[in-house]
């Protein structure tokens, strides 16, 4: 085969390589986008859900009490961001959401923890439910109000879409302080109190193996040979003579190099 043919099956075979690398590259982020999917989407079925019955249920001022005055549902029309704050600033909080939701989808791809898809699902599914509040209801596309529905004690009234993002943002910052990055991989506090794969079975492990015993045992050749030979000689004349002899040898010879 000549050096042309050599190169062509050399840069065939790499591009089948580089081939087969993208297409699980794809499939990979594919998968993480889709699991993203699902927990954005739960969470923006379930508060356009609770929204619409509260809307349809509830009469604004007139609060439906679930546990006496400290947990009640009341219907509120914010214009602000979660929890009724930042008031008057629907456009830019818009916006805002606008692009945490794109630099999310952006960067799904890159995930490779699980934890870390589970907190951004969350984010971003709280970020489109209320984002879908901002386009389509009153006043008007940007300038929506949120509807905001659960009351407890002294906090500021919410709803499902603000509890996913901080419950997302929460567990992103815990796995962040802990060391678990968004791509599987450990760092600080984490790879520090993994096991070193490089460390050596102790003693007192039921399980450890002695490598050493068994390349000993390995190397140890037992070699025995064993010879016997036996002559009877009878010659018979005018006299008699009998001669037997018997001549047996047994070597054995045994080498071990441990």
């Amino acid at each position: 085969m000549d050096d042309s043919a050599t190169s062509d099956t050399t840069s065939g075979a790499g591009e089948q390589m580089t081939t087969a690398t993208t297409a699980r590259r794809t499939h990979r982020s594919a998968k993480v986008l889709a699991v993203l999917g699902v927990i954005a989407g739960t969470v923006v079925a379930l508060d356009v859900i609770t929204k619409t019955l509260v809307v349809d249920l509830i009469t604004p001022g007139e609060p439906v009490r679930i546990i006496g005055d400290t947990v009640t549902l009341r219907l509120v029309r914010n214009s602000g961001a979660a929890f009724s704050t930042a008031t008057g600033y629907t456009w830019v909080l818009t916006l805002i959401a606008l692009a945490v939701v794109a630099v999310i989808i952006r960067y799904a791809g890159r995930l490779r923890s699980g934890w870390w898809i589970l907190g951004l699902g969350l984010v971003l599914g709280g970020a489109l439910g209320n984002l879908i509040d901002r386009i389509f209801r009153a006043p008007g596309p940007l300038r929506g109000r949120v509807v905001d529905f659960v009351s407890v004690g002294w906090w500021p009234v919410f709803n499902v879409a603000d509890s996913a993002v901080v419950c997302g943002a929460v567990l992103l910052v815990i796995l962040s302080l802990l060391g678990f990055d968004h791509d599987g991989t450990r760092s600080g506090w984490a790879a520090r109190n993994d096991p070193d794969p490089d460390e050596q079975p102790s003693e007192a492990d039921p399980g450890a193996i002695d490598a050493g015993a068994v390349d000993a045992r390995a190397d140890t050749g037992i070699n025995k040979s064993t010879g016997t030979t036996t002559g009877t000689g009878t010659t018979t004349g005018t006299g008699t003579t009998t001669g037997t002899g018997t001549t047996t040898g047994t070597e054995t010879g045994r080498n071990a190099d441990a």
